[in-house]
């Protein structure tokens, strides 16, 4: 194998949950003759190697050895994983129910790993094994696309101007108007002229063809291919059968309210995810690039890292940096939901999605644009489609074996009655399974409920909250147990010197400057307001060595004398004797050389939200809010009594927060859900345990994005509420949709049996509810702030 230099990536590890399995990996891993090094993250799930050769040969061989050692869980390459996937446009996809059969049929060729069909967005992603399957994946997945709906146009990028829509969309309105109107005026003739047999049926003939031949070719075309059993198949069964008992006027009318009915479901369809993809217009059309002290308007994609850009009043920050020259109230609202103006200034950080006010920013580009701000939560929302809801996947399969049934049992309707009772007609049954035949496109619901999640899902964005996918947001419905961390969740995180205690033989400037050395190299909270209250310089020339004591504090030797500081575990597994204070507040107790100095009192801020937000998620029908910090049993018994959580846990390291939260999860309910909310990034082992992950302040933070399932941007504890409410009014208009169509499809096909509905009904029951669903469904992306 010829050497092509070391090569260093990031393997995810989908689905490992195995401590030891990990482990076996890691080592396994190494084993291989073209790894020269291996490194497993069990809590982010990922593996980092150094490769020596082929690195798609090498990412095989991994991905087999990780098959082996924990069946089921997928290896693949995070940072070159456009290798392995394909984002495909299927443009002028309107048939919700050939998008399921798509997506079912793309499942099962060979090196497919998953595929998922956005109906709302127009969009199918997929993941296979391995690079060298693309091909000939996509050459099917083409195939099978224009098979089962012919006319789709399968591109593999948006254009810049295009947005997601076809340029065409508004002609193929016109022209289907035009022949709509063309069949209508022959239907009229027939109706109005007084002709023989062989005339009206000329005249209606031509009315039929005109405005149904589209969906007589549809339907002869997918005979062909052995799929039969869809509405173009029913409508013209039902519609011939009528010319074929002499119904001509029926027949053209049922066809004619058919297509007007799908007519109209588009327009609604389409105008929804317009309103949909609004919610999420936060893509920047362009960058003011600086070259030579000139500006240049660009693509955002063409800036590097590194660039100067400019950006004037009114325009969207296109990617993120730091603020290097000017200063301006920037419109968070695009990417928070906050209304409320935020101020930067040279020195500051601004992200990608932010509208400038009103002064001229110039910005030093930190990241870019494919890893900026706001094409992460672009990707994030567009991409939350394929984790579909359990309610959405009990549709899909739902109308695989409705339709079958339905069309069975006309069959039996039409066949048996006028067999086994002496007064029955053939074509008195035979109507009335056609209209059983009309009643049973399952469209109503395979198209209304994805664009209720998918409008959800939407809605919480605008209100500042990214939910993962349609699974995570139904099962926000079923939240029973809330867990919270406390630091940066129910707390600011921003702590402040507040008391400083010395001992005998100390003075609090001795032991300020103490403390301060003593955490110089740390850049926790706690250290960083020691730091802030002391305001000298901090003299660690002579640091001879450093220790951090896990859940204890710190160790450190400057200028050959010893320093501590830490909480009383650290004073007592040092032996000793401490002071205890009375106020409430993190202690750093501090000691030299075994003698206690004394102690600095540091007091973190309660969220201005957090006890609205407790009692809210109790209103909301939680039932137990519990509380887990690291912070010592007074303080968080001060924190837990203040807020009226039910219950807390203190003086926690980050693995028992893990076993807490297990404890809590083996004692719920199986169809009880259990959310942890914390800051993402010390959290994360606690967010990917449970069963909903939900990350505080996540906003530019790629640990948040990746370990939570919900991520709360506005760093408020109260828009928790507003997920879990979103959530609610989305379950509220699903099953608002699948009671009212499977309700009156229910009613008619009752009523079509005994001879009550004729195919007037039958289309309300099809096209008619499905349009109104649709509408019902849009309620969804207007709910309000």
């Amino acid at each position: 194998m010829e050497t092509r230099g070391l090569i260093r990536e990031k393997f995810i590890l989908e689905g490992l949950n195995c401590a030891n399995c990990a482990t076996k990996i890691e080592k396994r891993v190494s084993e291989l003759d073209e790894v020269k090094q291996s490194k497993m993250n069990f809590t982010m799930k990922t593996l980092d190697v150094e490769v020596d050769g082929d690195l798609e040969e090498v990412a095989v061989k991994i991905a087999k050895l990780v098959d082996e050692i924990e069946p089921g869980v997928k290896a693949r390459i995070k940072e070159k994983s456009s290798k392995f996937e394909k984002e495909l446009i299927l443009e002028g996809l309107g048939c919700a129910d050939c998008a399921a059969k798509m997506e079912r049929e793309i499942k099962q060729l060979e090196g497919v790993d998953q595929a998922s069909i956005n109906f709302v967005a127009q969009k199918l992603k997929i993941k296979v094994h391995h690079s060298s399957y693309l091909e000939s994946t996509l050459t099917a997945v083409k195939r099978i696309i224009q098979e089962i709906e012919p006319g789709v146009i399968v591109r593999e990028e948006l254009s810049e101007s295009s947005h997601g829509y076809s340029s065409t969309d508004n002609s193929n309105l016109k022209s289907e108007f035009v022949r709509l109107g063309v069949g209508i005026v022959f239907f009229i003739a027939a109706l109005v002229l007084k002709l023989n047999f062989w005339g009206e049926l000329a005249l209606y003939g031509i009315a039929y063809l005109t405005i149904g031949g589209k969906v007589l070719l549809k339907s002869a075309k997918n005979i062909s291919k052995g799929q039969i059993f869809d509405e173009n198949f029913l409508m013209s069964v039902a519609t011939i059968g009528a010319f074929a008992i002499k119904e001509f006027p029926e027949g053209v009318a049922v066809m004619l309210f058919y297509e007007v009915g799908e007519l109209f479901q588009d327009i609604a369809v389409n105008r929804s995810r317009r309103s949909i993809k609004s919610l999420m217009d936060i893509r920047p059309d362009y960058a003011n690039l600086k070259i030579d002290g000139e500006l240049k308007k660009v693509d955002p994609n063409q800036v590097k890292v590194g660039d100067i850009i400019v950006v004037k009043p009114g325009e969207k920050v296109p990617l993120d940096g730091e603020v290097i020259g000017g200063e301006s109230m920037v419109d968070t609202s695009a990417l928070t939901g906050e209304s409320v103006p935020r101020k930067v200034k040279t020195g500051k950080e601004i992200l990608s999605g932010f509208i400038n006010k009103d002064g001229l920013l110039t910005i030093e580009v930190s990241s870019d644009f494919r890893q900026s701000t706001v094409n992460k939560i672009l990707e994030l929302v567009e991409n939350a489609a394929s984790e579909k809801a359990p309610t959405e996947n009990f549709i899909t399969k739902f109308a695989r074996y409705y339709t079958p049934i339905v069309v069975f049992s006309a069959l039996a309707l039409a066949v048996v009655p006028p067999l086994v009772i002496p007064t029955a007609t053939f074509s008195q049954w035979l109507y009335r399974a056609l209209v059983f035949l009309v009643v049973s496109c399952p469209c109503a619901l395979v198209v209304s409920i994805p664009l209720g999640f998918f409008g959800g899902i939407g809605a919480a964005s605008k209100h500042g909250v990214l939910v993962k996918g349609g699974n995570y947001l139904e099962a926000l419905n079923s939240a029973k147990t809330v867990v919270m961390d406390k630091t940066g969740t129910l707390t600011e995180g921003t702590f402040k010197v507040t008391d400083i205690m010395s001992a005998e033989g100390f003075t609090k400037k001795e032991l300020l400057e103490l403390a301060a050395q003593a955490e110089s190299n740390s850049n926790h909270p706690i250290a960083l307001s020691i730091l802030e209250a002391y305001e000298g310089e901090v003299g660690v020339a002579q640091l001879d060595s450093y220790q951090e004591i896990a859940g204890c504090g710190l160790k450190v030797v400057i200028a050959g004398k010893e320093v501590l500081a830490g909480n009383y575990k650290l004073m007592e597994r040092e032996g000793i004797t401490y002071l205890s204070p009375k106020q409430v507040g993190t202690v750093v107790h501090i000691a030299t050389d075994g003698k206690y100095a004394g102690y600095i009192l540091i007091a973190d801020r309660i969220k201005i939200d957090a006890k609205e937000a407790i009692k809210g998620l109790k209103r909301l029908g939680i039932e137990q809010v519990i509380m887990l910090t690291g912070d010592n049993l007074q303080v968080a018994k001060s924190v837990a009594d203040e807020l009226g959580v039910d219950d807390y846990r203190a003086e926690l390291l980050p693995q028992d927060k893990v076993t807490e939260l297990e404890k809590l999860l083996k004692n719920k309910e199986e169809k009880d859900k259990l959310l942890f909310v914390g800051d993402g990034i010390n959290d994360a082992p606690v967010l990917a345990r449970a069963d909903i992950g939900v990350a505080m302040g996540g906003l530019g933070s790629d640990a948040a994005i990746e370990a939570a399932d919900v991520v709360l941007m506005k760093d408020k504890p109260s828009n928790l509420i507003d997920a879990i409410n979103i959530a609610k009014f989305t379950r509220k208009v699903v099953w608002q949709n699948i009671i009212f169509a499977l309700g009156i499809k229910g009613i008619v096909l009752l009523m079509g049996a005994l001879g009550l509905a004729n195919m007037w009904f039958a289309v309300f029951a099809d096209v008619g509810v499905a349009l109104l669903a649709v509408l019902n469904a849009m309620r969804i992306t207007r709910i309000e702030n």
